[in-house]
């Protein structure tokens, strides 16, 4: 679940997936960054949400995960690289320490999406364009494979090739 932290009120900081993201690419059995029963509809099997720490609690299956936006975002890939099926949906910060570390040198593919999203907020109504640029990260190839066939428009860039160059003396 994206954050954006310059709105207010109750959810108004919670911006949830488009629904022809994970329906071009489910189904998934768990959503731990689930907005609970306030959701309009439905990412995933099972869901974990506030109170509940999505981040460790138990993680089975195929995970769809649209993170909190932020500072936060890595410690969720983190646990998505490490279970290893699923895929994330993140902005594509690309200079990040983070986007290094959990990203270029842990994921199957990114697909960097054309154009910028509108979130949508809890109460099923679209938002305005993202902040950001987003993109879909994969950890294994049956991901991979989902995101090629998905016909989201944007270019799908697999990993196993790339090396990282150090930094000059």
């Amino acid at each position: 679940m994206a954050r954006d932290f310059n709105t207010k009120g109750p959810g108004a900081d919670e911006w949830l997936t488009p629904p022809n993201i994970t329906k071009a690419l489910g189904p998934f059995d768990l959503d731990p960054c689930s907005p609970g029963d306030r959701r309009p509809r439905d990412t995933a099997a099972r869901h974990y949400a506030l109170p509940d720490d999505g981040l460790t609690l138990p993680w089975s299956g195929r995970v769809w995960l649209n993170p909190p936006y932020g500072r936060e975002t890595f410690k969720w890939l983190e646990r998505l690289a490490g279970h290893g099926s699923g895929l994330a949906l993140i902005f594509a910060r690309t200079e990040t320490a983070g986007f290094h570390r959990w990203v270029w040198q842990q994921a199957d593919s990114v697909l960097f999406l054309k154009g910028r999203l509108k979130f949508y907020r809890v109460d099923g109504t679209r938002g305005q364009n993202a902040n950001a640029p987003s993109c879909l990260v994969s950890y294994t190839e049956f991901d991979t494979t989902m995101l090629e066939i998905s016909n989201l428009p944007g270019q799908l860039v697999r990993l196993g090739q790339l090396r990282e160059v150090p930094p000059c003396a």
